[in-house]
């Protein structure tokens, strides 16, 4: 394993949106790099916080009561039990910063589940 990883060839390397790929771990927690595109399914993650860091293009982070927009370099962290629905009219590329194990569909699971992936 490489000491140093480079986000945007990390980011380079992932071929379709709503698939977090882990770019490193810290303690229990994952850092996954991942591109959004289009509205992603209502979830909430029961046990754990879930931080967003856009490093390129417009967020929407829809909660029942508002929506919380996010820009290049902006962060937001859902709190755990929060129910929300991601959506990017465009191509975002992220950092998420997760417990491990932490289960991209959080209790609504279905098809858009996807199993945390290795960069190359």
């Amino acid at each position: 394993m490489t000491d140093i990883r480079n986000l945007d060839e990390a980011l380079a390397g992932i071929a379709q949106p709503w698939q977090p790929h882990r770019l490193a771990s810290i303690n229990d927690y994952d850092l996954k790099v991942v591109k959004l595109e289009g509205e992603f399914v209502w979830h909430s993650h029961p046990e754990t916080d879930e931080l967003f860091l856009v490093l390129s293009g417009e967020l929407t982070i829809q909660l029942r009561d508002r929506d919380v927009v996010l820009g290049p370099n902006d962060v937001f962290v859902v709190p755990r039990g929060v129910e929300h629905c991601p959506r990017a009219d465009g191509e975002v590329r992220a950092l998420l910063i997760e417990p491990q194990g932490t289960v991209n569909t959080g209790d609504a699971g279905g098809e858009r589940t996807s199993p945390l992936r290795e960069l190359p």
